[in-house]
């Protein structure tokens, strides 16, 4: 008999024993088989042969099939994922799963097996019927979600479906209602190429490295040819290089017929980052980011599998890439929280990149402006070695950074108060000179909320703890949570007054302030609402090419880009998100703002950054004013230490949500009271983890369920880790109704 302990993907960490008949095939660690499962059929994943104790008095299953000629994961991969569902104590079949594209098991409908659901490169196109338009507002009475729809679809003419995410749910129900009214016609048309690989480009000259350049180049080259484990941080200013330093690492790999891993944090980042790499390395790149098709995702994972591809370049999920005899591990901008997967299985790209690395021999390299406090500690305990690039590598200066006092400068021009006399009078004077100018506001919409002046009434979602934001094109109110939209209302619904005012600005409405102040200028706006995925290139590449004169908008504008024409960045509102509760807002807000600045002055035209704030002397801006990143890190490291959090300590959050917020206070108190009981459980030293909570989350509910949360924090991994496994079963098992999610080193306080 043929036992082996295969991983399921559903959400129970324990493994489970099949027997794989000989007419199968040779089963292989790391493939895929199709087991029975309850009533069900799923893909699970072959771990290893399993002794014959393990059977005992069980009634072993037979598997139905294997899946692989080659192993899907590798042995490396495997590796890696088992200690990764160990530090994360999630279980080991999701974890497996998310190293594999989506779409490529069998799935079950009907009790009948169907093959897998990888698509062909096509999509789904929507087109307005002459005279759509007009029945937007007769349809808003009965059905406001899909008037919203046709909105958006009448306004563009013919748009792509899955532009229309996130206006109403049930998107496609929607769009067929609307066909069959005669509203909009529905066709699958030829997916456009991947615009990554969509144009030729042509191949570079390596320029002469600086003095720091070819100093990081030579450290991280020497433990490189070595083939040993090499952890460092590329510590250097915006403009400095670092991307010179990656691309010459990786080439004395590929002269070595070894492979490569390049993280970057968002899809905006990565179309320039790949041409950067095509000039360099010609067409064997592999580009893995959430624009994909499955079929293109599949694709680009095969040409990895196979070794006839050896770069991969992608966002957070690509530290799962099979990449062939990897050698170095790149996470640019390391610092950023989106390599932090939120929901399903909640892993931190970049640990997962050094802990591949050290497992693979292979060197890492995490490159920042403004590292983590984790990371930048990391180094400060040799854990890192520290390469710093102290100068642009232009040798031109860093843009100087002066604050804009928002108490004193209450009022711009025009009677308005997004922008301040100071910045507009900079902003004149950077058009007058035919020059560019970025300006940064992170906050999507027109205004945060729509307020009646004469009751103090405020529009909140009916399924989220939040306020509806108001949203200008198309017309209406949004939670950003959810994705819910209401039609703006006439009159106020509490006590019948017309006096609804917007209430604060977001980059819409700070797009019309600054069409009304500049009308000769072409002032653009990126953020999630206008584009994403090839949207937000072709809006960057429209102001590399100089076709926009003032771009306004959300993170998307601040992160690695480089316009040389760019010599103005204004902050608009330096506050927002400063004063969040979240022990790393003051460190976010330093990160970003030190970010955008470094957007200015690229070229020998020079550049200046204003920073608009209601608190002048908060540490944080003070400190990006002088792009002093030693001194905010020591000041918050002081604090950080008084307080046991990282990196000085470990955190560990359980959230809990449910429909019915009764049952999920007494499953938090329950809980609680568990963890209590296993800390004292460990010992005298458990008692050094704190428990703090079970409270409310500061955003109460979202999407109908209530949240709470309970924080861990401590000095040793090991005495929390003991105490949530003492408290594993109610984790996984919770009340009907009631989800729970531990998420080691959290990264979000909300």
């Amino acid at each position: 008999m043929s036992l082996w302990r295969v991983a399921v993907p559903v959400p129970l960490r324990k493994l489970f024993v099949y027997e794989i008949p000989e007419s199968l095939g040779i089963p292989l660690r790391g493939g895929r088989v199709l087991v029975p499962f309850g009533r069900r059929r799923l893909s699970g994943y072959l771990l290893g042969a399993a002794e014959i104790a393990a059977a005992d008095g069980l009634s072993v299953r037979p598997a139905l099939a294997l899946l692989d000629d080659t192993p899907a994961l590798t042995e490396e991969l495997v590796d890696l994922l088992v200690a990764a569902a160990d530090y994360y104590v999630h279980p080991l079949g999701e974890v497996l799963r998310s190293a594999l594209p989506p779409g490529i098991d069998p799935a079950e409908a009907r009790g009948e097996l169907r093959e897998p659901r990888i698509k062909s490169a096509t999509e789904l196109s929507v087109a307005a019927c002459p005279g759509a338009g007009e029945h937007v507002a007769e349809l808003a009475k009965r059905a406001p979600k899909r008037a919203a729809v046709l909105e958006r679809i009448a306004a563009q003419g013919n748009v792509r479906a899955a532009d229309l995410r996130g206006i109403a749910e049930g998107l496609g129900a929607h769009l067929r209602r609307l066909a069959a009214d005669g509203l909009v016609i529905l066709s699958e048309q030829e997916r456009p190429p991947d615009p990554f690989f969509g144009s030729p480009v042509e191949r570079d000259t390596p320029p002469e490295l600086t003095r720091d350049q070819a100093a990081a180049v030579a450290s991280i080259s020497a433990r490189l040819d070595q083939r040993r484990y090499g952890g460092f941080l590329l510590h250097g200013v915006t403009g400095s290089g670092k991307t010179e330093v990656y691309l010459r690492v990786i080439e004395r790999a590929l002269e070595r017929g070894l492979g490569a891993l390049v993280l970057v944090p968002e899809i905006t980042l990565t179309p320039q980052l790949v041409r950067r790499y095509r000039s360099r390395f010609g067409e064997g790149l592999a580009v893995w980011h959430s624009g994909l098709t499955d079929r293109e995702r599949f694709d680009q994972w095969r040409l990895l599998r196979s070794g006839e591809v050896r770069v991969a370049i992608g966002v957070r999920s690509a530290v799962f890439a099979p990449v062939h005899d990897l050698a170095v591990i790149v996470v640019d901008e390391e610092h950023d929280t989106s390599f932090k997967q939120e929901r399903g299985f909640p892993y931190n790209a970049r640990d997962l990149a050094l802990l591949r690395a050290s497992r693979a021999g292979a060197v890492a390299v995490l490159g920042s402006a403004t590292p983590s406090l984790e990371t930048y500690d990391n180094a400060a305990n040799g854990k890192l070695e520290r390469l710093v690039l102290s100068a642009r590598a232009t040798a031109l200066p860093m843009p100087r950074v002066d604050v804009v006092d928002l108490r004193r400068h209450r009022m711009g021009p025009g009677e308005q108060r997004v922008v301040s006399g100071p910045l507009h009078a900079a902003l004149h004077e950077t058009l007058s000179r035919g020059e560019q100018a970025i300006l940064f506001l992170n906050r999507r919409g027109f205004a945060p909320s729509l307020t009646c002046t004469a009751c103090g009434w405020v529009r909140r979602c009916d399924d989220c703890a939040v306020s509806l934001t108001l949203h200008k094109r198309p017309a209406g109110l949004v939670c950003h949570y959810c994705g819910a939209r209401q039609r703006l209302p006439e009159t106020c619904p509490a006590c019948g007054a017309p006096d609804l005012k917007p209430v604060g600005i977001g980059t819409e409405k700070a797009e019309e302030i600054l069409r009304a102040l500049f009308p000769e200028a072409r002032v653009a706006r990126l953020d999630r609402d206008v584009a994403s995925g090839r949207g937000a290139e072709e809006v960057l590449e429209r102001l590399r090419s100089g076709e926009i004169d003032v771009l306004v908008g959300t993170q998307m504008v601040t992160k690695g880009h480089d316009f040389p024409r760019v010599t103005l960045v204004g902050v608009l509102l330096a506050d927002v998100g400063l004063h969040m509760p979240d022990f790393r807002a003051a460190e976010h807000s330093f990160q970003l703002l030190t970010q955008v600045a470094g957007r200015a002055g690229r070229s020998e035209l020079g550049g200046r950054a204003l920073i608009q704030t209601y608190s002048p002397d908060h540490p944080a801006i003070i400190a990006a004013c002088t792009h002093d990143f030693e001194g905010f890190a020591a000041l918050e490291m002081k604090s950080r230490a008084e307080l046991g959090y990282p990196p000085f300590g470990r955190l560990a959050a359980l959230r809990l949500n449910g429909p019915d917020v009764a049952r999920v206070e007494s499953t938090a108190l329950a809980l609680c009271r568990a963890l209590n009981d296993a800390r004292q459980k460990v010992g005298r030293q458990g008692a050094a983890v704190d428990i703090l909570g079970p409270a409310p989350a500061p955003i109460a509910m979202v999407q109908g369920r209530h949240r709470w949360r309970i924080l861990l924090r401590g000095k040793r991994r090991d005495e929390m880790r003991r105490m949530i496994l003492a408290v594993y079963d109610l984790i996984e098992s919770p009340p009907h109704g009631v989800r729970i999610q531990l998420d080691i080193d959290p990264v979000s306080m909300l």
